[in-house]
């Protein structure tokens, strides 16, 4: 239940630097008590990127430019689409909305929200990875979660060999 609004001002940066990835981070969503819909504040530095490249197959997230713009590359193919304030983008669960986010010369300023659903499994295609997540979704408590795992998306195991 929420204990009403929460300004974003309020809420502490988390800061997350890995290279080209570079990003600042305010999970507004988890600050109002949100549960099923997760909603954070981004600061993208010009030239840097969000996470890596990656799609949900059991959560939809979505994208809103508030300030700066960028590049937005998209689906399979990494279709590159301009990014600028006030466009908003819809990602769907599944492979059509593979996405990463590159911030232009003026960096980007965008809030992200998705859905909370568990268990989830995160695929990164430039990566040949998926991740694994019960428990809690991506995005959520990570103590929470009973998995949270990432793995070569083309590992396996004969179901019935011991």
């Amino acid at each position: 239940m929420s204990d009403g609004p929460v300004n974003a001002d309020d809420v502490g940066w988390t800061e997350h630097d890995h290279g080209d990835r570079q990003f600042r981070r305010k999970k507004l969503a988890e600050a109002a008590g949100g549960e099923e819909l997760g909603a954070s504040l981004y600061e993208v530095p010009a030239g840097k990127r969000l996470w890596l490249r990656h799609y949900h197959e059991g959560n939809e997230e979505s994208i809103f430019v508030l300030d700066g713009g960028g590049t937005l590359y998209l689906g399979p193919d990494a279709t590159e689409h301009d990014l600028e304030a006030g466009d908003y983008v819809a990602l769907p669960a599944g492979e059509e909305s593979a996405h990463d986010v590159e911030a232009g010369d003026d960096g980007l300023r965008l809030l992200m929200s998705g859905t909370m659903d568990e268990p989830d499994i995160t695929v990164y295609p430039d990566r040949e990875m998926v991740g694994l997540y019960a428990g809690a979704a991506p995005g959520g408590d990570s103590d929470e979660r009973t998995i949270s795992t990432y793995l070569d998306r083309h590992a396996e195991l004969d179901y019935w060999d011991d």
